[in-house]
């Protein structure tokens, strides 16, 4: 009986510490999205730069893919302008060096200087861990009603 308990014991504590390790990888994760938002919102080409992979994909609602140059252009020049983005709904799931995460994205824009506007999305980015610093690899939009 006392084997089963210190089996058991022992069980909750490698669990544990598995389950602080992952979540530490996902608080990272969540501060690197959060950056990217503050990023997109302040137009700050820096950021953007830092915060994307040089082999980006960012694919929109609408079809359009760009890569990591046209990105942050589009961002810094004002053809896609936020005023204001909100996340919710986040998931983040890490695998290795990898993490996919999702979540609505509700936006005010101001695209082109045509505005106001609003657009509802769910989103999936992709990151991934280079030299300790989560960066997105990849991203995806959908209309949502």
């Amino acid at each position: 009986m006392a084997h089963r308990i210190l089996s058991f014991l022992l069980i909750a504590i490698i669990f544990s510490s598995t389950t602080t390790a992952q979540s530490k990888q996902q608080r990272k994760i969540a501060a690197s999205v959060e950056a990217l938002r503050k990023a997109m919102v302040d137009a700050d080409k820096t950021m953007l730069e830092e915060i994307s992979m040089d082999s980006l994909s960012y694919g929109h609602s609408g079809g359009k893919i760009e890569d990591k140059a046209t990105f942050v252009e589009n961002i810094v020049n004002g053809n896609s302008d936020f005023v204001t983005i909100e996340l919710t709904n986040q998931t983040i799931t890490v695998s290795g060096k990898t993490a996919i995460v999702r979540h609505i994205f509700n936006a005010t824009t101001n695209d082109k200087g045509k505005g106001p506007g609003a657009v509802k999305l769910a989103v999936m980015t992709v990151w991934q861990n280079d030299k300790k610093e989560w960066k997105m690899l990849a991203r995806q939009a959908v209309k949502l009603p």
